[in-house]
Order: C-alpha cells, then sequence, then structure tokens
C-alpha cells in the first residue's frame, strides 16, 4: 500500500539527505533554513526550525508567558542546558 505522505530519501556518503522538493514547499523550507529533529524510538520526525521562538509559543498558555520575553527565555534555558566552564587554572582562588 502506497501512502502518499510517505518519501524515500537516500543517505548521502556523509549522512546528508535532501529533502524532497513537494516536502520544502509544503513546510515552507528554502535552501539554507534551519529544521528541527527530534528522534523518539526509531522513529525521526522533521520540523521547521521557528524563526522566532515567540512564534512558536504565540497563544499557547497566553496568561503563562503573559510578560515573558519567549526569545529570552530560550536563551537562558538553552544557556542553563551547558556545563559551568572550568575553573581558571591561572587563579590562585
Amino acid at each position: 500500500m502506497y501512502d502518499a505522505d510517505v518519501e524515500t530519501v537516500k543517505l548521502g556518503a556523509r549522512g546528508q539527505m535532501v529533502l524532497p522538493a513537494r516536502v520544502r514547499k509544503e513546510l515552507g523550507l528554502s535552501g539554507g533554513d534551519e529544521v528541527l529533529l527530534r528522534k523518539t524510538g526509531n522513529v525521526v520526525v522533521v520540523t521547521p526550525k521557528p524563526k522566532s521562538y515567540a512564534e512558536r509559543l504565540f497563544g499557547l498558555h497566553r496568561q503563562v508567558w503573559e510578560g515573558v520575553d519567549p526569545d529570552a527565555y530560550m536563551r537562558a534555558f538553552l544557556r542553563d542546558l551547558l556545563p559551568p566552564p572550568p575553573p581558571d587554572s591561572h587563579s590562585m582562588g
């Protein structure tokens, strides 16, 4: 059975793949755009990366985000995921 929403792509030698033109058009993607990959088990979901996290969060629990800059929130969230820098080995602390 053929599923019109399933596309087959081939991975290149360096793991690159080309999204079919129909998929790029439907997702509004063009060369240089970034996408997000989410792996769950053996399934990978590709979604366009939002131009702004504000667009992504707009309307989602609006009252929770009132007065919060979503882009600043996400920058802080991502910064908090990184380990702290190592102590300066030249200081005598």
